[in-house]
């Protein structure tokens, strides 16, 4: 039977970051799944033990087996099903894997910001989903408000300060113009449906700059397109009638369109020094620590080894360094890698002109990889 016939569980929440990645996939692959927070029992009782880690989404696939992490669960399908959402060009596999990396990890300091400082117009709203993914008992307000200040802590770790604010929002609305004026011609990154690219930079742009009350009405009001293009990932259908002349389609000839490395200018100006300084820290704490093969790499969210200080616009953010940056940015490396010589210099030329060029080359000295539910370190 096709494993898309039978009904999935994925234990997710709407107001989950990384819970939108994947369910924006199942939703545009025509999955059938029933969703379940993490207050249900079973969570407890029949996901975790196998999950290893309390963290969402997880998906419990007819024949019990659970895969934990949204591109886990990506994967799980793409790999039995003809890889639909990976483009066949070379250079929109490169820019659709970084845009992956960019939406799970590099767009955590604006999710993170303009969930937690606007208590005023979102602490209501927060708190209702918050409640919702505790089990039912006495203790769950407590426990709620208890994670709550666990996740407030997070928007300073990743670099959000008083100094820094200013920086943080102007960078974030930069962006938020540029990827409106892409989405002027096309409904998706690469065209006329999603890639892998569309999934991962779903996570922020949905769960917390999408729905959340102050951050939402922000992009609705100066970035219409891209409020629509997070409905529209969560549609089945291409959900694309304000485009009169709309292909079915990636774009074709391997074209990346200018206005999606305009985009990635912009966000290059954070993405890239916070990388490079956080690889550097890396490497030193493995160089001291040698951790042994297998041992756990990535962790819950906002647990990393320590603080990386990098320059952005002459400002200077302290944020955590973290593995998983890394993990992903291995497709990415991989991906470029296997090219041959012609290929990597029409990278290279694309990477140049959108700031990217050093993702390729900053690298960890241990590779992460995937075991029973973890990353772990080679």
């Amino acid at each position: 039977m096709n494993r898309r016939q039978e009904t999935y569980r994925l234990y997710a929440m709407p107001h989950s970051l990384y819970s939108g990645r994947a369910r924006s996939y199942l939703i545009k692959h025509k999955v059938p799944f029933q969703e379940l927070s993490t207050g249900h029992e079973s969570f407890k009782a029949d996901v975790l033990p196998k999950a290893k880690l309390s963290t969402i989404p997880a998906l419990v696939t007819p024949a019990g087996q659970v895969i934990r992490d949204g591109g886990a669960i990506i994967e799980y399908f793409e790999a039995g099903s003809g890889r639909p959402a990976q483009p066949a060009g070379v250079r929109q596999q490169i820019i659709s894997a970084l845009f992956d990396v960019i939406g799970t990890d590099g767009l955590l300091r604006p999710a993170m910001h303009y969930r937690w400082n606007f208590p005023k117009a979102n602490l209501g709203f927060v708190r209702y989903h918050f409640l919702g993914s505790q089990r039912d008992t006495p203790a769950r307000g407590e426990k709620t408000d208890a994670m709550m200040d666990r996740m407030r802590h997070a928007a300073m770790i990743f670099g959000v300060t008083d100094a820094s604010r200013e920086l943080v929002e102007a960078l974030y609305l930069e962006y938020l113009d540029a990827l409106n004026a892409h989405f002027e011609h096309y409904p998706y990154l690469l065209g006329w449906r999603p890639c892998i690219g569309d999934f991962g930079l779903l996570g922020p742009m949905y769960a917390h700059l999408g729905r959340d009350p102050y951050p939402a009405r922000l992009m609705q009001q100066q970035a219409p397109r891209v409020y629509r293009w997070t409905e529209r990932m969560n549609r089945f259908d291409q959900d694309a009638p304000e485009y009169f002349h709309a292909g079915t389609d990636l774009l074709p000839r391997d074209e990346i369109p200018e206005s999606l490395v305009a985009v990635l200018r912009v966000l290059a100006q954070d993405f890239v020094p916070e990388t490079e300084a956080a690889a550097e820290f890396i490497n030193a704490w493995l160089a001291s620590n040698r951790p042994e093969p297998g041992s756990v790499a990535v962790g819950r969210l906002a647990q990393g080894m320590g603080t990386v200080r990098f320059s952005v616009r002459g400002e200077t953010i302290d944020a955590l360094a973290q593995p998983h940056r890394f993990y992903l940015l291995q497709r990415v490396q991989d991906s470029y890698a296997a090219l041959p010589a012609e290929q990597k210099l029409a990278v290279d030329e694309l990477l140049a002109e959108s700031g990217m060029t050093t993702v390729i080359t900053t690298t960890l000295n241990r590779r992460i990889v995937r075991a029973d539910n973890l990353d772990v370190w080679d």
